[in-house]
C-alpha cells in the first residue's frame, strides 16, 4: 500500500531553510531532503533515513529544527519495520 502522508508546508519550509544553510549538518540536511522528496509525493521514508532520523531525536547533540524533520521523516515511515 502506497504512503498517503506528505511533508507539510512548515515542515517544507523548514526543510528549505536548513538546506540554504551553510552551517547545518550533514544530518539535517539529509533529513531536510528527504522532507521535500515527500511534499507532494507521499514517498515513504527509506530504512536509512528512519535510523537517522531516529538516531536525531534521541540524542542532545542536535537542534529543534533537526528534530522536528526528523519527526516528520519518521511519521512518514514504513510502519511494518
Amino acid at each position: 500500500m502506497a504512503n498517503k502522508k506528505t511533508t507539510s508546508p512548515s515542515i517544507a519550509s523548514l526543510a528549505s531553510k536548513v538546506l540554504q544553510d551553510s552551517q547545518a549538518s550533514n544530518a539535517a540536511k539529509s533529513l531536510a531532503g528527504s522532507a521535500l522528496s515527500q511534499v507532494n509525493k507521499g514517498n515513504e521514508t527509506g530504512k536509512q533515513l528512519e535510523h537517522l532520523a531516529s538516531t536525531v531525536l534521541n540524542s542532545d547533540k542536535f537542534n529543534e529544527a533537526s528534530k522536528a524533520l526528523a519527526g516528520s521523516i519518521l511519521s512518514q515511515s514504513d510502519k511494518k519495520r
